[in-house]
């Protein structure tokens, strides 16, 4: 059962912040990582509000926040000065997940990318999420680069 036609694309508020956080947290991989609602997520929040080149974005079904995700507006030198979408922390709540929601919410955000002038989209995901990379194949992203990562703290 599709769920999509009802479904509202919106930016994120301060009060949307636990329920996004409740979305993230509500993965096998980097759920843990989430930590408990508090000063630091605030700020974040604040900061993403604050920059242009940055959105939260979430997804909306009948009054209930029901997906989320993060969009960075990236200006670069390279591929002519084109300025690119990354697509981060992207979740759907679990009982909608397969519904056609995920779809929904990627090609919105692709559109917004477009709308906004950017020339690429890109995002990265955990080499263990099979289910992810199938789902982002399906939509005609294709897995050009490794990519990296080095935790600071």
């Amino acid at each position: 059962m599709s769920v999509t036609s009802q479904v509202i694309f919106r930016t994120a508020t301060i009060e949307d912040v636990p329920v996004v956080l409740a979305l993230l947290a509500d993965d096998a991989v980097s759920g843990a990582a989430q930590g408990e609602y508090g000063e630091a997520h605030r700020a974040a929040f604040e900061a993403i509000e604050a920059d242009p080149h940055n959105e939260l974005i979430v997804a909306e079904l009948d009054g209930e926040v029901v997906g989320t995700m993060q969009l960075t507006y990236i200006p670069g030198i390279s591929r002519g000065g084109a300025l690119r979408l990354q697509i981060e922390a992207v979740r759907i709540a679990a009982h909608l997940r397969g519904r056609g929601l995920g779809g929904q919410m990627m090609r919105w955000a692709v559109e917004r990318g477009r709308t906004r002038g950017c020339a690429l989209v890109q995002l990265t995901t955990n080499k263990v999420r099979g289910d992810a990379h199938r789902f982002y194949d399906s939509l005609g992203f294709v897995a050009s680069h490794e990519g990296y990562k080095l935790a600071l703290n």
